[in-house]
């Protein structure tokens, strides 16, 4: 099969591959779309060296969609047979250890232990390919009222829920979104669909004019002090719910400083410098700063939010590319070329 293969840093090619077989509890099946994710230049640049990937080569690509074409053994027996579409997601924990008994198996006590514990795409080979092997923990059926290309964002769609689902606001409470990346506007979206009275996204550019269009209320960080922008448009007090999707780290600070006495902040972006936090405010205030790793068990759910219309998810595809042409869809996203928002690749 043909397959984006990264051997090391910023170094990567389309290249054949062998195909790989479906073992126990897997099922291999054939990528329709998968989209790039903001995760992946991280991967492909080597930023996360020894644990994404713990080596090299690896095929990355987690956000994807397709249809299943073998079963390995034990799979037929929950249901799984050939001809299901499915979208896929990247982890596939042990479900022994204790986070994974509570659920949590997004943070895996086993993460990235052989035969345990992968991460499709990080750890694990992903799915910039014809073909693509996962565990049946990872794969999701997708009913007809969805597209390839919005199923293969149903991945990000269920991170963003497990966002606004750590936020926990309640119904009509004021939620200020920070950054209006993809994910960004994802949580915007869901933010609303769970109820948000506001949503507030905090940036600047084509993708805070994109939140406009999208109908949600916006805050121009080139404008001004985003923090006294928020507090003007909420009477002073503040939202009651701050989510941080940029990962810069000055703006850990800033949704604390955003959030009303009481208030929440989840925090989705990953910053490669330490945040500072005003602690006196976090404690005084009694404000409760969260983190947020993928998902854990949002993914049926966002699957129904999408089908039913509650979430827009073609609205944000913005480019199309085929597998060969993978690098110009590559250096279309990084550099956000043409207003790039999701890019989406059909091997």
């Amino acid at each position: 099969m043909r397959a984006l293969v990264v051997t090391a840093p910023n170094e990567f090619a389309v290249e054949d591959v062998q195909r790989p077989r479906p073992g126990h509890f897997e099922v291999l099946c054939k990528v329709r779309a998968v989209a790039i994710c903001g995760t992946d230049p991280h991967i492909i640049e080597g930023d996360y060296p020894g644990f994404w990937p713990k080596a090299w080569p690896l095929i990355p690509g987690h956000e994807w969609c397709g249809e299943i074409v073998e079963v390995g053994e034990g799979a037929a027996a929950l249901g799984w047979e050939p001809g299901t579409r499915v979208a896929g997601t990247s982890h596939a924990a042990c479900g022994y250890c204790r986070r994974c008994v509570e659920g949590r198996y997004n943070i895996c006590e086993n993460f990235g232990v052989d035969g345990l514990h992968a991460q499709y795409g990080h750890n694990a080979d992903g799915a910039y390919a014809e073909y693509v092997v996962h565990s049946v923990k990872s794969v999701f059926a997708v009913p007809d009222s969805i597209s390839d290309e919005e199923a293969a964002m149903l991945d990000p769609t269920a991170i963003a829920l497990h966002t606004v689902i750590r936020g926990g606001h309640r119904a009509g409470d004021t939620v200020a979104v920070v950054g209006p990346g993809v994910m960004g506007l994802l949580v915007a979206e869901c933010a609303h669909a769970l109820g948000a009275g506001r949503v507030i996204v905090v940036g600047r550019g084509q993708r805070l004019a994109k939140a406009s269009a999208l109908g949600h209320e916006t805050v121009d960080v080139e404008a001004g002090d985003p923090v006294a922008a928020i507090r003007g448009l909420t009477g002073a007090g503040g939202a009651d719910v701050a989510l941080e999707c940029s990962g810069a780290a000055e703006a850990v600070a800033q949704c604390v400083g955003m959030v009303r006495k009481g208030g929440r902040v989840a925090v989705i972006g990953i910053p490669f410098e330490d945040a500072r936090v005003p602690m006196q405010r976090l404690v005084l205030d009694e404000i409760d700063v969260v983190g947020v790793r993928a998902a854990a068990g949002e993914m049926p759910r966002a699957i129904q939010l999408v089908a039913s219309g509650r979430l827009r998810l073609r609205e944000l595809i913005t480019h199309r590319f085929g597998l060969e042409d993978f690098g110009d869809a590559y250096a279309t996203f990084t550099e956000r070329r043409d207003g790039a928002l999701k890019v989406v690749v059909r091997p």
